[in-house]
């Protein structure tokens, strides 16, 4: 069984900003997301959690119980404690698996991960967003339509600031003609990184079969399975110690 914890900052939703998002995320950006996983992946056990919990909703006992972590954050980046943050980079190292989502590219733990600044072009004018599959062998495609279509979306451009990724497997494109690279993979420790970009708060991305079918395959694909927890680290083996 898969252990799903679905974090959203959920200042928007506490806000009520934007003022429709109570229509679009009736139980926030992170209820959506979490029934999605629960319709597609009816085996596993999906949890929630906010920036407004102790510790986040991010304590040690719960990810010793989480295999994959979905992050989706925006306007409170900085609030996140950093002791929290390093605990998150501990267990991604150790195996856990890590889906960052749209603004979420800013956060402490994805631009700590990849250790570059993970800057972008944007602009926000609710434009139609195609998301290209560039390798349908790869397990996220599996089932995503080409294009995928997303009516109305915030536009993310290139450069997007990020090393070379150990898979490319989404490009986007927009209405004013630029191209992102929308969904990608890394590898950090043991951990297994998918980012995907699609999923502003001011639209109801999440809601949309097809996007919740890529998350729940991007779910399987970071699963480490029954792996120990274990952090890469120095070894010193004596020179017989196969025998």
């Amino acid at each position: 069984m898969t252990r799903v914890l679905v974090w959203n900052e959920g200042v928007h939703e506490a806000n009520n900003h934007p003022a429709n998002i109570g229509e679009y995320y009736p139980d926030g950006m992170h209820g959506a997301i979490a029934a999605g996983l629960r319709r597609l992946l009816p085996d596993a056990q999906v949890s929630t959690a906010t920036l407004a919990d102790p510790e986040h909703g991010l304590t040690a006992d719960v990810l010793d119980r989480t295999d994959v972590l979905t992050w989706w954050g925006h306007a409170a980046h900085d609030q996140v404690d950093d002791a929290v943050v390093d605990r998150v980079e501990q267990h991604v190292l150790g195996g856990m698996g890590l889906l960052v989502l749209h603004s979420g590219h800013f956060s402490k733990i994805f631009r700590r991960l990849l250790g570059t600044t993970c800057s972008l072009a944007w602009r926000n004018e609710g434009e139609q967003e195609l998301v290209w599959t560039v390798k349908p062998s790869h397990p996220i495609a599996h089932g995503v339509p080409h294009p995928l279509v997303i009516p109305r979306q915030e536009m993310y451009g290139e450069l997007f600031d990020i090393p070379d990724p150990d898979d490319l497997i989404f490009i986007s494109s927009f209405a004013g003609g630029e191209v992102f690279r929308s969904g990608v993979t890394f590898t950090r420790g043991r951990g297994r990184i998918f980012y995907f970009s699609p999923g502003d708060q001011e639209y109801p991305v999440y809601q949309q079969p097809e996007i919740q079918q890529v998350l729940a395959n991007g779910v399987r694909w970071a699963d480490p399975g029954p792996a120990p927890r274990t952090v890469p680290d120095v070894t010193n083996p004596p020179r017989q110690w196969l025998l």
